[in-house]
């Protein structure tokens, strides 16, 4: 008999991704997701100069983040504190990362465009208990 293919876990071959016109060669380990996310981005690294970015995000992956921005202080390799999804608000679940500019560029529009990996987590989100605090009876 026949061995069934479970489309669900098909993953395309290089003929069926190089068929469409005019596409470039996809190099992401993962698909990218239209989604804006309110992010607040800051720079590690205590000798670099200091800014407070507040940006949507425009693409999201499992590990990278792509947006536009007009900060002029990004550049490829520079460590990031980035909040996301950041709210104002005392009680928004958010979380902390440490990422990596990967990607900066020059976008038609006048604004820059940026892209960083998330390397790690930094904090559980706020109210939530943390594992390692001993139970309160």
């Amino acid at each position: 008999m026949p061995a069934q293919q479970n489309s669900m876990t098909h993953t395309p071959t290089h003929e069926s991704s190089s068929s469409r016109a005019g596409s470039k060669a996809e190099r992401r380990a993962s698909r990218r997701c239209k989604i804006t996310q309110l992010m607040r981005l800051r720079p590690s690294d205590p000798t670099k100069l200091q800014f407070e970015d507040l940006r949507g995000s425009s693409s999201v992956s499992r590990n990278g983040i792509f947006f536009q921005t007009s900060e002029t202080g990004y550049e490829v390799g520079m460590r990031l504190f980035v909040t996301m999804p950041y709210s104002q608000n005392r009680g928004a679940v958010s979380r902390d990362y440490l990422a990596e500019v990967v990607r900066k560029v020059d976008l038609p529009n006048g604004l820059r465009g940026v892209g960083f990996k998330i390397l790690m987590e930094l904090s559980e989100p706020a109210g939530f208990p943390s594992n390692d605090l001993p139970n309160q009876q």
